[in-house]
């Protein structure tokens, strides 16, 4: 069967001057919400109009793509942060959450500041993204602070994952057509720098660093699992401002990654040479769907239709076409600052997605 959704994105949209600047100023909830109901309303449209199947809100009314664990949960300081190394050309990277001070306490729905409204309104398909457990205890844990609560990373991944099942699991039984959890971290396991990083942070062996993190998703995703419920998940390397933070191809994990994860779909980093060749996704199982992330969402200039051709047909060597979609390499905005390009552009690439996905699965 043919993938569905041959055109996709990973959720997240570029803000506008006006919803920037009543966030940065505090304005009052109520002005707020009005503005981003606003703004959720044109990018619905923009979707539409670009002639998309699945639809988000952007993520526009997140401080960044993971913000909604931290607004729903109690016990992080956000006045702290883990120091991370950032690459790229630009602005300097944003703060993108706090540390882990107490024992976590949910106070709130996930997406309840979300769902119903898109409910309501969009003209299509539901995407909801969410962050993967894997992405707190690799920024959000400090020694000397953390352990007080939580003895080691394991013990806080675990709480995590209680509360993201618990959210998965009521959005599939709220109807949600299509769930993504946004995984960055296993990246790590790509670049040296980053696996002697974990290696000392941890004290734990990487592979069963790695069964752990596998298995934290997996829960999320068992918890979800319903049919006619699209599961998936996003691997890059970084996106924030336009920076990134690990480079490598799939090799070191591949076989392990694709074979364990149950989900249908896995968009993956592949707009430049840091994100290495095809080859790997030799190891993706028979029927499930490879979205390549062959459109950069870090700069302006536009891919050629001709160039994305090629390259499907590359993956195709490694993974069947019927199999293959193709999406921007990661959101416009990981962070509500966002990358750095304009709106136009952004659009720009979301209508070279839609048109390129028509000329190639045609």
């Amino acid at each position: 069967m043919p993938a569905p959704y041959r055109a996709d994105h990973i959720g997240s949209f570029l803000r506008s001057p006006e919803l920037l600047e009543a966030r940065k100023s505090n304005a009052d909830e109520q002005k707020l919400r009005e503005i981003e109901d606003r703004e959720i309303l044109r990018v619905l449209a923009k979707q539409k109009e670009l002639g998309f199947e699945i639809f988000t809100d952007g993520e526009l009314r997140r401080r960044n793509f993971m913000s909604d664990f931290m607004d729903a949960v109690e016990g992080f300081d956000m006045g702290g942060a883990v120091g991370r190394m950032w690459s790229g050309d630009g602005a300097e990277a944003a703060r993108v959450s706090g540390i882990v001070t107490r024992k976590l306490k949910q106070t709130g729905r996930l997406t309840g500041r979300e769902l119903p409204f898109l409910k309501q309104h969009s003209p299509g398909a539901i995407k909801m993204t969410l962050p993967s457990p894997t992405q707190f205890p690799a920024i959000s844990f400090q020694k000397g602070v953390t352990d007080k609560v939580y003895p080691d990373h394991s013990a806080l991944l675990a709480d995590v994952t209680e509360i993201i099942k618990g959210e998965m699991k009521a959005l599939a039984e709220e109807g949600v057509q299509y769930i993504q959890i946004d995984a960055p971290r296993y990246s790590y396991y790509l670049d040296p720098k980053w696996r002697d990083y974990l290696q000392k942070e941890t004290g734990t062996e990487l592979n069963k660093l790695l069964d752990e993190s596998l298995a934290a998703d997996n829960a999320c995703f068992k918890a979800a699992r319903r049919p006619g419920v699209t599961l998936a998940i996003h691997l890059c390397r970084g996106n924030n401002r336009s920076h990134w933070y690990a480079e490598g191809g799939y090799d070191n994990i591949a076989e392990k990654l694709f074979g364990t994860l149950d989900v249908d779909r896995f968009l993956l980093e592949y707009d430049d040479a840091r994100s290495g060749t095809f080859e790997p996704l030799r190891f993706v199982p028979k029927g499930k769907t490879v979205v390549l992330g062959l459109i950069s969402s870090k700069v302006p200039r536009l891919e050629s239709i001709d160039d994305l051709k090629r390259r499907v047909e590359e993956a195709s060597r490694y993974v069947p076409v019927e199999n293959l979609a193709i999406s921007p390499q990661c959101g416009f905005a990981s962070v509500m600052e966002g990358n750095l390009l304009s709106e136009d552009e952004q659009w720009a690439k979301l209508k070279l997605t839609v048109d390129a996905a028509r000329e190639i699965f045609k």
